[in-house]
């Protein structure tokens, strides 16, 4: 089956991909808890003559269309939806295009049982619990679903900021990401006698501070934000013995991650020695920076020539955010793999519990995935 064909095929599709994507969005379902998405899209792929592999413990799931040799073509994507406020509700909800990610992987599939497609090297379509939670992609390579993969792609919708509607890129560059979890022991007192406690808000306040002095010799940028600070009881005239906290911690590169928990160490403990109040802190979710690979990449930004027009093609994106895609080439330094950034108007913003966007670039993001998988998987260089 010709690029052109699978093409032709999805635009058919559009009708079709818009009311599964309408369909996946009202199952929003949380970590882990993708019960019923999974179920969706297994009797999708089932109704189309593909055999859908499942796995214990989990909702994941993977489909092979064998090929003629050895090797496999992967493409990735999530399943799971936040779990957030929304209009006074506390909701599953999918404020991250994950059932639009989905959705295009879903056709991208079907374009080829349709078509009966017999590709040189195996194509996996991998659908992926857990991203919000950063272990999906862990657990997926645990099971064994990337095993003899060799090239693997993945998708992510963005928002305007980054990318035009109608555009896209052949990469997303996030950055690395962690979330630090801490507790401050102090001494308790009465508040008319503070100078016989030790007051762990106080310290709290002095961690604030000596986190803005820190710089990173690596040079790239990152972030260290206290997002959650609890301290006390109801009462106002005791000085508290105990807080705990939360840090967002960000940077680039892998590198600077390193250079920046290093330093995060050492003033935690320059703080809590100095303050005689010991902070203890550990790091329980953190996800790797993208890694750029060019033959994965040129090999994307080939299929969105081919789909958008050389006009359209951005360069790779970069996002502060994380993403545990990149566990999968983090842990397999061998792997070639890139995102395809989405271009489709996406507001406010992701993770905003009223994000929304155009759902017709669904259809064009399943020919652009497709149509790499289809390139990749027939021996193709770029």
């Amino acid at each position: 089956m010709s690029v052109k064909a699978v093409c032709d095929y999805l635009r058919e599709c559009q009708a079709d991909i818009v009311r599964t994507y309408e369909e996946l969005h009202e199952l929003a379902e949380p970590s882990w808890q993708e019960e019923k998405t999974s179920q969706y899209l297994a009797q999708r792929l089932q109704a189309a003559g593909l055999t859908v592999r499942t796995y214990p413990g989990h909702f994941g799931l993977t489909v092979d269309i064998p090929g003629e040799e050895e090797g496999v073509v992967a493409l990735r994507a999530d399943m799971d939806a936040l779990v957030q406020e929304v209009d006074g509700v506390v909701r599953p909800n999918h404020s991250c295009g994950h059932d639009g990610h989905s959705t295009m992987v879903l056709y991208a599939a079907l374009a080829f049982a349709a078509a009966g497609i017999r590709p040189k090297k195996t194509v996996r379509f991998l659908f992926q619990p857990a991203e919000e939670k950063v272990g999906g992609a862990l657990q997926m390579m645990k099971d064994g679903a990337l095993e003899g993969v060799e090239m693997l792609f993945g998708v992510h919708v963005r928002p305007v900021m980054e990318l035009a509607n109608g555009t896209a890129a052949p990469a997303i560059l996030h950055g690395a990401s962690a979330s630090i979890h801490g507790t401050i022991s102090g001494l308790q007192a009465h508040a008319s006698r503070p100078e016989r406690g030790k007051n762990v808000i106080e310290t709290a306040s002095m961690l604030v501070q000596s986190l803005q002095n820190i710089r990173l010799e690596a040079g790239c940028p990152f972030s260290v934000k206290m997002t959650q600070l609890a301290a006390g009881g109801d009462t106002s005239n005791v000085i508290p013995d105990r807080a705990t906290f939360k840090l967002d911690v960000r940077a680039q590169t892998n590198e600077g991650m390193e250079e920046l928990q290093e330093k995060l160490k050492h003033t935690m403990q320059h703080v809590g020695s100095l303050m005689g109040t010991p902070i203890e802190w550990s790091i329980p979710g953190a996800v790797p920076a993208a890694t750029f690979n060019e033959r994965a990449a040129g090999m994307m930004r080939e299929a969105i020539s081919l789909v958008l027009g050389e006009e359209n093609i951005a360069g790779p994106c970069v996002s502060p955010g994380g993403e545990d895609f990149h566990f999968y080439t983090y842990h397999n330094p061998g792997l070639a793999g890139t995102m395809l950034g989405l271009g489709c108007g996406l507001a406010p913003g992701l993770h905003h519990p009223d994000m929304s966007f155009d759902t017709k670039a669904l259809v064009a993001g399943a020919q652009i995935l497709a149509t790499s998988v289809l390139m990749a998987a027939s021996g193709k260089e770029v």
